[in-house]
């Protein structure tokens, strides 16, 4: 009876030792640029890392801020810097939103690849997306109405776009907003007379990328700031980042997670 007893406990030593460790989870969430970085970054880190298990969303960088706030997120993803307003509320709420760099990126104005310009200035930019300019024909095109395509308000692309390229003006009235780069992507791509600004990381065949005052949005150009809408994107924590949340942005940060940042088509940090 003891034998068997013996037996019996060393199975189940040996099956709980098969068991995997409990898996620690971490929740990522907000801006779409930055989405693709954290969803394959994450997938390799789990990879590594038996024991991570990392859920990644977009919504958005104020989404991903709001999360950060509400404690509903371990890492917000953001296009931008966090506004004033959203380190007030995070304050009062006992919040210490810490901003870590993990990519460079270049905000392309992008048309359908069947349209004839090829190049704008930052004013003619501004003038089309705040309705001044409503013809192709105004900036030397073929003719046609002007389709505005824009990230939504809750987007960090649409704030850095706001700031870099319209000044503080608001966007046309009749723009098509959109809650992704991809939505904005696939509609300029399908929309002859569309123009639209996405992330560098999503240029593909279906849309043409402008140049802007005379620079082309590419690696060579956002490292060294020529092309002039450019920015850092973001991973936020609630202070110092510890344990496997630590260990996740460090490898974000590092030489193979950087590969991955340029694989994605953005700009690496090294």
């Amino acid at each position: 009876m003891r034998s068997t007893m013996k037996l019996v406990l060393l199975a189940a030593l040996v099956f709980g030792l098969a068991l995997p460790c409990y898996a620690e989870k971490i929740v990522i969430e907000g801006s779409t640029t930055v989405l693709p970085i954290a969803q394959k970054t994450a997938e390799v880190f789990m990879q590594k890392n038996p024991g991570a298990n990392i859920s990644v969303r977009g919504g958005g960088s104020s989404v991903g801020i709001a999360s950060l706030i509400d404690k509903t997120c371990d890492i917000a993803d953001a296009s931008r810097a966090i506004k004033d307003t959203e380190m007030e509320k995070a304050v009062a709420v006992g919040v210490d939103p810490k901003a870590h760099i993990v990519a460079l990126d270049g905000i392309a104005v992008i048309v359908n690849p069947a349209n004839s310009v090829s190049a704008l200035t930052r004013q003619q930019i501004k003038d089309i997306f705040t309705g001044k300019i409503s013809n192709w024909d105004e900036v030397g095109g073929s003719g046609g109405k002007i389709v505005a395509v824009s990230r939504d308000t809750s987007s960090g692309t649409f704030e850095a776009f706001g700031e870099l390229v319209l000044k503080g003006a608001k966007v046309r009235p009749d723009a098509i907003m959109q809650a992704s780069n991809q939505a904005v992507a696939s509609t300029v791509s399908r929309t002859p007379g569309a123009i639209g600004y996405v992330g560098l990381g999503y240029m593909s065949s279906g849309v043409k990328a402008l140049e802007v005052d005379g620079v082309m949005p590419s690696k060579e150009t956002v490292l060294s700031t020529k092309y002039p809408v450019t920015r850092p994107l973001f991973m936020y924590t609630n202070g110092q980042p510890q344990g496997m949340v630590k260990e996740f942005l460090d490898f974000v940060k590092g030489a193979e997670g950087q590969k991955l940042v340029e694989g994605l088509g953005f700009v690496g940090l090294k």
